[in-house]
Protein backbone atom coordinates (compact mmCIF):
# COMPACT_ATOMS: atom_id res chain seq x y z
CA UNK A 1 0.00 0.00 0.00
CA UNK A 2 2.78 2.06 1.21
CA UNK A 3 4.29 1.66 -2.44
CA UNK A 4 1.12 2.29 -4.29
CA UNK A 5 0.69 5.86 -2.56
CA UNK A 6 4.58 7.07 -3.32
CA UNK A 7 3.94 5.74 -6.93
CA UNK A 8 0.50 8.14 -6.76
CA UNK A 9 2.36 10.93 -5.86
CA UNK A 10 5.28 10.71 -7.97
CA UNK A 11 2.37 9.95 -10.96
CA UNK A 12 1.04 13.36 -9.92
CA UNK A 13 4.14 15.33 -9.66
CA UNK A 14 5.38 14.46 -12.41
CA UNK A 15 1.95 14.90 -14.64
CA UNK A 16 2.25 18.38 -12.93
CA UNK A 17 5.87 19.21 -14.08
CA UNK A 18 4.83 17.84 -17.44
CA UNK A 19 1.68 20.56 -18.16
CA UNK A 20 4.25 23.45 -16.82
CA UNK A 21 6.35 24.37 -20.20
CA UNK A 22 7.09 27.81 -22.18
CA UNK A 23 4.35 29.46 -23.88
CA UNK A 24 3.76 28.44 -27.80
CA UNK A 25 6.49 30.62 -30.07
CA UNK A 26 8.41 31.55 -26.66
CA UNK A 27 12.04 32.26 -27.87
CA UNK A 28 14.75 30.59 -25.29
CA UNK A 29 16.44 34.17 -24.44
CA UNK A 30 15.33 37.36 -24.00
CA UNK A 31 18.26 38.06 -26.73
CA UNK A 32 16.94 35.93 -28.92
CA UNK A 33 13.12 37.32 -28.74
CA UNK A 34 14.54 40.73 -29.70
CA UNK A 35 16.22 39.62 -32.27
CA UNK A 36 13.16 37.81 -33.87
CA UNK A 37 11.20 40.75 -33.67
CA UNK A 38 13.73 42.66 -35.59
CA UNK A 39 13.96 40.37 -37.85
CA UNK A 40 10.11 40.42 -38.15
CA UNK A 41 10.01 44.47 -38.17
CA UNK A 42 12.37 44.54 -40.73
CA UNK A 43 10.50 42.25 -43.48
CA UNK A 44 7.35 43.79 -42.21
CA UNK A 45 5.99 40.84 -40.76
CA UNK A 46 3.20 41.59 -38.55
CA UNK A 47 2.00 37.74 -38.31
CA UNK A 48 5.26 37.18 -36.88
CA UNK A 49 5.00 39.88 -34.14
CA UNK A 50 1.66 38.39 -33.17
CA UNK A 51 3.29 34.76 -32.51
CA UNK A 52 6.36 36.84 -30.62
CA UNK A 53 3.60 38.01 -28.32
CA UNK A 54 1.43 36.35 -25.97
CA UNK A 55 -2.17 35.45 -27.12
CA UNK A 56 -5.39 35.54 -25.94
CA UNK A 57 -5.48 31.62 -24.85
CA UNK A 58 -2.07 32.08 -23.16
CA UNK A 59 -3.47 35.68 -21.52
CA UNK A 60 -6.23 33.50 -19.84
CA UNK A 61 -4.80 30.14 -19.28
CA UNK A 62 -0.93 31.13 -17.96
CA UNK A 63 -1.21 35.47 -16.93
CA UNK A 64 -4.82 36.41 -15.82
CA UNK A 65 -5.34 33.88 -13.02
CA UNK A 66 -2.25 35.36 -11.58
CA UNK A 67 -2.63 39.08 -12.01
CA UNK A 68 -4.01 41.54 -9.30
CA UNK A 69 -6.82 41.84 -11.76
CA UNK A 70 -8.41 38.99 -11.74
CA UNK A 71 -8.83 39.24 -7.97
CA UNK A 72 -13.05 39.17 -7.52
CA UNK A 73 -13.09 42.03 -5.68
CA UNK A 74 -11.72 43.81 -8.66
CA UNK A 75 -14.79 42.98 -10.72
CA UNK A 76 -12.94 42.58 -14.33
CA UNK A 77 -13.04 40.22 -16.10
CA UNK A 78 -10.29 38.65 -18.55
CA UNK A 79 -12.59 39.61 -21.45
CA UNK A 80 -12.09 42.98 -20.86
CA UNK A 81 -8.65 43.28 -19.68
CA UNK A 82 -7.77 41.40 -22.80
CA UNK A 83 -9.60 43.30 -25.16
CA UNK A 84 -8.45 46.94 -23.47
CA UNK A 85 -4.62 45.40 -23.44
CA UNK A 86 -4.85 43.61 -27.03
CA UNK A 87 -6.35 46.76 -28.65
CA UNK A 88 -3.54 48.54 -27.34
CA UNK A 89 -1.12 46.50 -27.87
CA UNK A 90 -2.05 46.01 -31.62
CA UNK A 91 -2.34 49.83 -31.95
CA UNK A 92 1.65 49.40 -30.96
CA UNK A 93 2.82 46.70 -32.96
CA UNK A 94 0.95 48.73 -36.13
CA UNK A 95 3.17 52.26 -35.16
CA UNK A 96 6.36 49.84 -34.88
CA UNK A 97 5.79 48.50 -38.31
CA UNK A 98 5.28 52.10 -39.55
CA UNK A 99 8.49 53.09 -38.02
CA UNK A 100 10.56 50.76 -38.26
CA UNK A 101 9.60 48.17 -41.04
CA UNK A 102 11.95 47.45 -43.55
CA UNK A 103 15.26 48.85 -41.79
CA UNK A 104 17.75 46.43 -41.00
CA UNK A 105 18.46 46.95 -37.34
CA UNK A 106 21.36 44.62 -35.12
CA UNK A 107 20.82 44.84 -31.23
CA UNK A 108 23.64 46.00 -29.14
CA UNK A 109 21.81 45.78 -25.91
CA UNK A 110 18.41 45.53 -24.07
CA UNK A 111 17.93 47.50 -21.07
CA UNK A 112 15.15 47.89 -18.53
CA UNK A 113 13.68 51.30 -17.23
CA UNK A 114 10.89 49.42 -15.36
CA UNK A 115 10.20 47.18 -12.50
CA UNK A 116 9.84 43.60 -12.72
CA UNK A 117 7.04 41.78 -11.41
CA UNK A 118 7.28 38.42 -9.76
CA UNK A 119 4.27 36.50 -10.26
CA UNK A 120 3.86 32.63 -9.26
CA UNK A 121 4.44 31.33 -12.73
CA UNK A 122 6.00 34.30 -14.31
CA UNK A 123 7.82 37.46 -14.72
CA UNK A 124 6.96 40.83 -16.17
CA UNK A 125 9.87 42.68 -17.29
CA UNK A 126 8.80 46.43 -18.50
CA UNK A 127 9.75 49.00 -20.12
CA UNK A 128 12.58 47.49 -21.94
CA UNK A 129 14.69 50.16 -24.17
CA UNK A 130 16.22 48.33 -27.31
CA UNK A 131 19.32 49.72 -28.45
CA UNK A 132 20.06 49.03 -32.00
CA UNK A 133 22.59 49.55 -34.65
CA UNK A 134 21.49 50.31 -38.17
CA UNK A 135 23.07 50.32 -41.23
CA UNK A 136 24.45 53.63 -40.64
CA UNK A 137 26.62 52.44 -37.80
CA UNK A 138 24.69 54.63 -35.40
CA UNK A 139 23.45 53.62 -32.49
CA UNK A 140 20.17 54.03 -31.02
CA UNK A 141 17.35 53.42 -28.18
CA UNK A 142 14.06 52.58 -29.42
CA UNK A 143 10.98 51.46 -27.18
CA UNK A 144 9.58 49.08 -29.64
CA UNK A 145 7.47 47.20 -26.75
CA UNK A 146 6.10 47.58 -23.37
CA UNK A 147 7.07 44.60 -21.39
CA UNK A 148 8.07 40.79 -21.86
CA UNK A 149 7.11 37.90 -19.66
CA UNK A 150 9.32 35.15 -18.83
CA UNK A 151 7.08 32.05 -18.48
CA UNK A 152 8.82 28.34 -17.57
CA UNK A 153 11.89 29.61 -19.24
CA UNK A 154 10.57 31.21 -22.49
CA UNK A 155 10.26 34.60 -22.97
CA UNK A 156 7.28 36.71 -25.45
CA UNK A 157 5.95 40.17 -25.96
CA UNK A 158 3.96 40.54 -23.13
CA UNK A 159 2.45 43.72 -24.99
CA UNK A 160 3.53 46.08 -27.75
CA UNK A 161 1.71 49.06 -26.11
CA UNK A 162 4.56 51.73 -25.04
CA UNK A 163 2.25 54.19 -23.25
Amino acid sequence: MIVLVRFGLAAILVASAACRQPLPHARPSIDALVEDVLTALEHRDAARLRHLAVSEIEFREAIWPELPAARPERNLTAAYVWGDQHTRSEAGLQSAIADYGGKTLNLVRLEFRGETTQHRTFLVRRDPAVVVRGTDAQEQTLRLFGSIVEHDGGFKIFSYNVD
